[in-house]
Formats: structure tokens, sequence, C-alpha cells
């Protein structure tokens, strides 16, 4: 019974978006930042270029220094749901759609 206890303790802790370092995009396949995530920089997502998610993502952080556009496509196509957010700290615990792309803007 002592493990049901603490995982339902665990449920109640708040998450820790700092997972997600500066200089990085990070991308969770759950919401509210629920297990690993996916992490992109500079050098993994070159600015202007369509970089497909290797997991759907259903929440996400923008720490990197630039502008990063989610996709629901993943070759980014804007026939499908797009948007996009500020960089330096932009944390969406539920994204408005499943993200499956992003795109990294100049700065």
């Amino acid at each position: 019974m002592f493990p049901i206890i603490v995982l339902a303790l665990s449920a109640l802790l708040p998450v820790r978006t700092d997972a997600c370092e500066r200089g990085e995009f990070c991308a969770w396949a759950a919401p509210a930042y629920r297990g690993t995530p996916d992490r992109f920089d500079l050098e993994t997502a070159n600015p202007g270029e369509c970089v497909p998610l290797p997991h759907d993502a259903r929440s996400f952080a923008n720490r990197l220094s630039r502008e990063v556009t989610v996709h629901q496509s993943a070759t980014c196509s804007t026939e499908a749901d797009f948007t996009t957010y500020p960089g330096h700290g932009t944390y969406v615990p539920e994204a408005p759609f499943v993200v499956r792309a992003l795109q990294v803007w100049e700065s």
C-alpha cells in the first residue's frame, strides 16, 4: 500500500520545468511537462529549417533566444495549425494542438 501513497503524493508535487535549460527548446509527449523531454538547440535545429519531432508533443518550453513556430504538420505545412512563440522562456503546459515539428527563426 505504501507505493500507492507515494504515487498519489508525487502527482501533487509541482512539475519541474527547469529540466529545460537556457538555450533549449524542449518538447514533452505528455501535457504538463511529464516524462523526458526531446531537446533541441541551435546545433540540432537550424534556423529556418523544418525539424520533425521524434515524438508528438503535448507540452513544450521555448528557452531559446529566438522565436519558434510549432506545427501540427510534421512537414511544417501551413495547411495545418501552427503558432509562433517568443524565446527566452515561453512555457506551454498544454499545447493547443499536437505538435509534430518546429521551426526556429533568425534573430
